[in-house]
């Protein structure tokens, strides 16, 4: 299937020639469909606060103890499908053409000083003429202007404000960061993943406001600069599933998806992580309200946490170290298995397994399959239980596109929680679709993780992968088909196997900016 000089390609990306077979073969097969039970709903799957539940989960947090917070903002994407509408429109005005009066080129021009980069010495005033729409959107969107076309969103002025001040996407990160991630010692600890030819603009964004920053809220930011791994990325396959070649007859190869970024998120020391998209921002009169919420989606997280570290040292101090005979170990000194199934079978143990049950059933929609004995079923309870920890925010559907919160029924015959994408939803399965028909909430990337396990040690997050969630798209390359593989979703297969919950978060709290017009919208003016 290779030849030499594809062998030095693939192993030059830091990958191996069995990796990229073993992709090629994910063409052929294909992923399997996932068994989805119903879609998470208030009631059954998602977890609705009052606010006085609210405000408690706010205040656990604050008074929690934890091993280290940090925020993780994925930010490698370049804005070209932001401004995908205005590049089509100066296109047409080039071509001699004008655009029409309501598409959203003309209306991006009509509104030009309404934007936070507006500069009336670059862009002049606006007419209502085809040459002057022609001309802001070059300056905006080419080297004869801003370059906005080919710069990442993160460094794309956002927000102006009444003191004549102008912020990044990625300075509002930072502001909401010094609010609700602060450690211990008053710093505050930013993870941002960007494609390297990117980083001089980032850190340019991020000197130009740091010292300011640092004195206006009296924090102490530590930035980390991180980029996804070469290797990660996946060789693309023509339409008959062989190896896509570029016209100088070398291999494709790909961005693997967000779901990559597993690899990011796995290099964490912190034990508390938030993560949040580099476009969902809003302006600062927001902030309370997204401080709030953010505080109450950590605050549930550390008392699941809490919860599910009690139920460990119980079953500990129950069963003794009778699990250490069912987990790669060291062996102890003093440890005898003699009597070990008389341990599992203990009143003690059976109610504790109760109690884990129930408590799986009710906060985190996992119902566990028949287990046969009782050793066997404290043994798949522990395994439950001792995984990371993720707690995400749920807004009610507004036709946003994007992923949303289903049950489903697990390989091992349990149902868990977890984020769909529409393209991982069988539009043949009539119940499936059913179930993406009657869901009522979607999925903003509003998520907090715990990542330390029961004794303080960082989980391998490379183990809670489910490799069979990813899913095929069909791409093209210089109007050549061609097929893309994505890797399992960041927050769809790469968390699969964690310990999940729902929480539903005010529509308020999301104000994505996918396309320049929703720079319009109030939470950004």
């Amino acid at each position: 299937m290779f030849t030499e000089e594809d062998i030095r390609q693939i192993e030059e990306r830091g990958s191996s020639v069995q990796t990229v077979k073993g992709q090629v073969e994910q063409f052929r097969k294909g992923f399997p469909w996932l068994d989805i039970k119903a879609p998470a709903t208030p009631g059954n799957g998602i977890c609705v606060l009052d606010e006085a539940q609210a405000e408690a989960a706010a205040a656990y947090y604050d008074s929690a103890t934890i091993a280290g917070k940090c925020k993780f903002v994925p930010a490698s994407g370049a804005a070209s499908r932001m401004f995908k509408d205005l590049f089509s429109g100066l296109e047409t005005l080039k071509s001699g053409q004008d655009v029409a009066p309501d598409s959203p080129a003309a209306r991006f021009v009509a509104s030009i000083k309404k934007f936070a980069f507006y500069d009336e010495s670059l862009f002049g005033e606006p007419e209502d003429t085809a040459e002057c729409r022609k001309s802001v959107l070059s300056k905006t969107l080419t080297a004869d202007g801003l370059d906005y076309g080919s710069k990442p969103k993160g460094v794309l002025k956002f927000h102006r404000y009444a003191d004549g001040e102008t912020r990044t996407a990625f300075a509002e990160h930072l502001v909401e960061a010094q609010n609700y991630m602060r450690n211990a010692d008053g710093s505050a600890n930013l993870v941002v993943t960007i494609s390297p030819e990117h980083k001089q603009l980032f850190e340019a964004a991020y000197a130009e406001v740091k010292e300011a920053y640092e004195k206006k809220y009296g924090v102490k930011y530590n930035i980390r600069f991180t980029f996804q791994d070469k290797a990660t990325d996946t060789v693309a396959v023509d339409t008959e599933n062989r190896p896509f070649r570029t016209d100088d007859g070398r291999l494709l190869f790909r961005p693997a998806g967000h779901g990559a970024l597993i690899h990011n998120l796995n290099n964490i020391e912190e034990e508390v992580v938030s993560i949040k998209n580099i476009d969902n921002v809003a302006n600062e009169r927001l902030l309370p309200i997204t401080a709030k919420y953010k505080k109450v989606l950590l605050g549930k997280a550390v008392e699941l946490r809490d919860k599910i570290f009690g139920y460990l040292n119980e079953l500990d101090a129950v069963t003794g170290a009778n699990f250490k005979m069912f987990e790669p170990a060291p062996y102890i000194p003093g440890y005898n298995p003699i009597g070990a199934d008389e341990v599992f079978k203990s009143e003690q143990c059976q109610l504790l397994c109760n109690d884990i049950e129930e408590f799986l059933r009710t906060e985190l929609c996992i119902e566990m399959p028949y287990a046969g004995d009782c050793k066997t079923r404290a043994i798949n309870l522990r395994k439950k239980l001792n995984r990371p920890i993720r707690v995400c925010g749920m807004v009610k559907n507004q036709g946003e596109p994007g992923g949303g919160p289903f049950i489903i029924r697990e390989k091992d015959g349990s149902t868990s929680l977890q984020i769909l994408e529409s393209v991982q939803i069988n539009k043949e399965n009539p119940s499936a679709m059913a179930a993406l028909s009657s869901a009522t909430h979607f999925n903003p990337v509003d998520i907090v993780c715990c990542l330390h396990d029961y004794k303080g040690n960082s989980f391998d997050l490379l183990d809670h992968v489910d490799n069979d969630a990813g899913f095929i798209s069909s791409k093209s390359w210089q109007g050549r088909e061609l097929k893309a593989l994505e890797l399992p979703g960041l927050w769809n297969g790469a968390m699969s196997d964690w310990n999940t919950m729902f929480v539903e978060v005010p529509l308020e709290t999301f104000n994505p900016v996918k396309v320049v017009l929703d720079l319009l919208r109030p939470a950004h003016q």
